[in-house]
């Protein structure tokens, strides 16, 4: 089999910043990593001659780590209707986030579609199209927005492959976009990989195309199929199970396709706070 890509969400942060963030994933054991390029949360950004790219790219280089996956903020909802200035604000975001992905020589920039709010899916749908156009019109990079399968919590778009599918139907750039596969999510959203995992592929492949998906989010789920709530477990502590992970990431169909954790930190004995990170042992264990 080709060699697995498997890496996990790493920090940002520091004196070293991304140089950091490559250092991390190394000792990880990864050959994949995932980052946000600031606070998920905020508009903070700091410059790239800040960053210390070539440097993060030049150890990424010698250490093996072959796909950098950047994730965009959720502060983007394109979906809003309620507020016309976040739309505008949300465009004008993801324009720069997608630029700056460039610059970390990242081929995917994973994007959360938004939420309907107080608006129907298909109107929702209508505005999300309408700010991928005008930022992918408006960019020659060979950057690609993944769009992430959703759980459902909420007025979240994107819990169904056909929702996605509306997405896709209404983008003129349909080359520039991809799909980032998140277990836990398709899990919460009701689609049961662990009893029907050919079945969930098929539709997929039915409904998008396997070809479309450009990220695997591993994680577990701390929720029953269908719950619709999107909380992530460790690997092999949730209702998903290891089997059926270990099986994604080792199904040759997705053998190029980067596999990333975003499981939670653990706490170590007797503490409350979680300070320990899973994924050197969640790595491996996959691996295995």
């Amino acid at each position: 089999m080709t060699e697995i890509l498997l890496g996990s969400h790493v920090g940002m942060s520091g004196k070293e910043m991304f140089l950091g963030s490559v250092k991390e994933a190394a000792e990880y054991g990864a050959n994949a990593l995932m980052v946000y390029t600031g606070a998920p949360q905020n508009t903070r950004r700091k410059e790239i001659g800040e960053l210390r790219l070539d440097e993060g790219l030049a150890y990424a280089e010698k250490a093996g780590i072959r796909e950098i996956i950047i994730h965009a903020p959720y502060i983007i909802n394109l979906g809003n209707m309620e507020k016309p200035e976040m739309f505008d604000f949300g465009v004008k975001f993801l324009d720069k986030e997608v630029k700056r992905a460039a610059a970390f020589h990242s081929k995917v920039l994973v994007l959360h579609p938004g939420s309907s709010l107080s608006a129907g899916v298909e109107e929702a749908v209508e505005q999300i199209a309408k700010g991928l156009n005008l930022v992918l019109d408006a960019d020659d990079s060979k950057v690609n927005i993944a769009l992430e399968t959703m759980a459902g919590k909420g007025s979240e778009v994107g819990r169904t492959f056909e929702e996605l599918r509306m997405i896709y139907d209404k983008v003129d750039r349909k080359d520039r976009l991809r799909v980032c596969f998140d277990t836990c999510h398709v899990n919460d959203a009701g689609y049961d990989l662990v009893n029907d995992y050919e079945g969930v592929f098929a539709q997929l492949d039915k409904i998008l195309g396997l070809d479309q998906i450009a990220v695997i989010h591993v994680n577990d789920s701390l929720n029953p199929l269908g719950a619709h709530k999107d909380r992530h477990a460790n690997i092999g502590q949730g209702t998903i199970g290891y089997d059926t992970l270990h099986r994604i990431v080792h199904d040759e169909r997705f053998a190029e396709v980067p596999k990333i954790l975003e499981t939670p930190w653990l706490c170590a004995e007797g503490e409350t706070k979680k300070t320990i990170p899973p994924y050197k042992q969640e790595i491996a264990w996959l691996k295995a």
